[in-house]
């Protein structure tokens, strides 16, 4: 039997609230806004049905629709990207739509074929039912300093011989016993999240309803609530490295660095 085709839609969550960095989606970057940097990559990735910027503010929405983009309107309750999503989602109401991808609205330099590897391994072509595909799927980047090993804004995984996430955490993990933290590099693989996800449209549903957990709490993650609720996280490997904006000093240090 041949598997029915379902749609891939990309959404780039956008506040204008930010508390490090307010107004951040609409800063110029050499002409272009970042949300509209962030939108063209996107738009660059062949297998997106559609590309769609959800975001809480008039401002945004509206910026968006002057430079071609597709914006929806979300409520401002939301605490997290994936329930900005999962929101869209129900506002499109589409049955066709198979699969989610969630860029992050602070990445104007995202590869697309970084995002396409997202994509190829939440569509998993080896099987027939869009059910058996992994519920969810994101990316990690070996870690290659020790500065960013132990910086806690660098969110670390593990995963198992499959790849399949067992555990993120804003420590290092694994903890090397008996070694200086100068050796922890050199011993062993660590690996860094990077926070895209893309999400089976059915599962996407189903965890934007789910209460806070433990973990989650602790570690300020979100991703951990799914783990703790059972739902697999597939993961991919990237050599790609992704350029977050989150201060005005971050805008500052990439306007230098790449002469912008």
């Amino acid at each position: 039997m041949q598997r029915k085709i379902k749609k891939t839609i990309c959404i780039i969550p956008a506040r204008y609230a930010s508390t490090r960095f307010p107004g951040k989606p609409l800063v110029d970057i050499a002409g272009k806004s970042m949300i509209q940097r962030v939108y063209q990559q996107a738009k660059r990735v062949p297998d997106f049905s559609a590309v769609y910027v959800a975001t809480d503010d008039v401002r945004i929405f509206e910026h968006v629709e002057s430079f071609g983009g597709q914006a929806v309107m979300t409520l401002d309750i939301h605490q997290s990207g994936t329930d900005r999503c999962a929101e869209v989602l129900q506002i499109l109401a589409d049955e066709e739509i198979g699969f989610v991808v969630n860029i992050q609205g602070d990445e104007p330099f995202i590869s697309p074929e970084q995002i396409q590897q997202l994509i190829d391994i939440i569509k998993d072509e080896t099987v027939e039912d869009i059910s058996q595909s992994p519920p969810l799927a994101t990316l990690a980047k070996q870690i290659t300093s020790t500065k960013e090993l132990f910086n806690e804004n660098v969110v670390k995984v593990v995963f198992d011989k499959k790849l399949k996430a067992l555990y993120f955490s804003r420590n290092p993990i694994p903890f090397m016993r008996g070694k200086e933290r100068e050796e922890w590099i050199k011993e062993n693989l660590f690996f860094k999240h990077i926070g895209l996800y893309a999400y089976r449209a059915d599962v996407l549903n189903a965890i934007a309803k789910l209460p806070s957990g433990r973990l989650e709490v602790a570690e300020s993650l979100e991703q951990l609530r799914w783990l703790e609720n059972g739902y697999a996280i597939q993961c991919g490997i990237t050599e790609h490295e992704t350029i977050g904006i989150d201060t005005p000093e971050d805008l500052e240090g990439l306007h230098m660095k790449y002469e912008i």
